[in-house]
C-alpha cells in the first residue's frame, strides 16, 4: 500500500511540477482563476500533511508568491512521503475543516483525498488553459506511467 502510494505521489507531485512550468512559461496569457485554482491545488496538500504532522497550515485559496510554487510542490511532496514513511496508514486522525467542524478519517483517507484533489484541479486549470489558446498538458495518470 504505501508502495502504491508513493508511486501516487510521484505523479502529482511531476504533474503539478509540470503544470508550474507551462503556466510560468505563459504567465502573461494566464487569468487570475488560474493562478487561484494552481495555488490552491498546492494549498490543499500543504493543509492535508498538516493536518496529519499537526502543523500550521495555509488557508484554502491563499494566493503564494509564483516564483515559490515550485518549492512548494516540493516540500509538500517530501512531508507527503515523510507521512506515508512514518504513519500507520490505517491510523485515524481528529481534525478541524477550514470552517471548524471536527471530522476523523484514516491517514491513507486523507492522502488519497489529496492525491484526488490535485488531479480533479488540474483538470478545471486545463480548461482554462484551453479556453486562453493554449496546449493543455496530457496529466492522465496512465500517461505518467508510460
Amino acid at each position: 500500500m504505501k508502495e502504491k502510494l508513493t508511486d501516487l505521489f510521484e505523479y502529482t507531485y511531476h504533474f503539478n511540477n509540470e503544470m508550474i512550468k507551462l503556466i510560468s512559461e505563459h504567465i502573461l496569457k494566464i487569468d487570475e482563476k488560474t493562478i487561484s485554482l494552481i495555488n490552491h491545488t498546492l494549498n490543499a496538500q500543504q493543509i492535508w500533511n498538516s493536518r496529519i504532522l499537526i502543523e500550521k497550515s495555509f488557508e484554502v485559496w491563499q494566493i503564494n508568491p509564483f516564483e515559490s510554487l515550485e518549492e512548494l510542490n516540493h516540500l509538500n511532496f517530501r512531508k507527503s512521503l515523510e507521512i506515508i514513511e512514518k504513519f500507520d496508514l490505517d491510523q485515524k486522525i481528529e481534525y478541524q475543516n477550514s470552517k471548524g467542524t471536527i471530522f476523523y478519517n484514516g491517514i491513507f483517507e486523507m492522502l488519497f483525498q489529496a492525491i484526488n484533489h490535485s488531479t480533479y484541479h488540474r483538470g478545471q486549470i486545463n480548461t482554462l488553459l484551453k479556453q486562453s489558446g493554449l496546449e493543455p498538458l496530457l496529466t492522465d495518470y496512465i500517461f505518467y506511467k508510460r
